[in-house]
C-alpha cells in the first residue's frame, strides 16, 4: 500500500528482527502508560536506546492501522472562555487528529460539543485521552460515543 510516498507491508511477527518487535513491545509499554520513561521501557525488554529511536515512528501494530482509529467523542463543556481550546490542545499534545467538531450553543451554562477523532497516531490510549480531557477544568463529562467498526 503507498500512502503520501511511504510504503506499508503487512509481515508476521516472527519473522521480524529481534529489534523490530522490541521496539513495537516499547510503543505498547508507553501507550499503555506502563511506564513513562523510554530509559526504563527499552531497559525492561533489552534494547538499546539507539535502536528504539531509530525505529519507532515506523513500528505499529497492525490494529493501529485500521478504521477503528477514528472514534467519536462526545463533551459537556461549561461556557467560559478557554474551555474548548484547553480540550483541542490536549488532544494535539496526545498526537490525536480531530477530523470534525461540532459545538452547539450553550444552554444554562453548558455546551455539547462532539468531534471526531483519528487517533491513529496517538501516545496513548483512548480511556487514557478522556479521562486527561475529564480532569480539565470546564469539562463536565467526556465519553465516547462510537467508532467506524462499530
Amino acid at each position: 500500500m503507498n500512502d503520501g510516498g511511504k510504503r506499508f507491508y503487512l509481515v508476521d511477527g516472527d519473522i521480524l528482527p529481534e529489534a523490530i518487535l522490541k521496539t513495537a513491545l516499547v510503543n505498547e509499554m508507553l501507550a499503555k502508560g506502563e511506564v513513562t520513561k523510554v530509559s526504563e521501557a527499552v531497559e525492561k525488554v533489552g534494547l538499546s536506546r539507539s535502536a528504539y529511536y531509530k525505529y519507532k515512528d515506523g513500528v505499529l501494530p497492525f490494529r493501529e492501522t485500521g478504521r477503528s482509529n477514528i472514534v467519536s467523542v462526545s463533551l459537556m463543556l461549561e461556557h467560559h472562555p478557554g474551555i474548548l481550546s484547553r480540550v483541542l490542545n490536549t488532544v494535539a499534545a496526545m498526537e490525536g487528529n480531530i477530523l470534525t467538531i461540532n459545538q452547539s450553543v450553550p444552554e444554562k451554562g453548558l455546551a455539547p460539543v462532539a468531534f471526531v477523532l483519528d487517533r491513529s497516531r496517538m501516545s496513548v490510549d483512548l480511556p487514557r485521552l478522556l479521562a486527561e480531557l475529564r480532569q480539565l477544568t470546564g469539562v463536565r463529562s467526556a465519553q465516547l460515543v462510537g467508532s467506524e467498526e462499530e
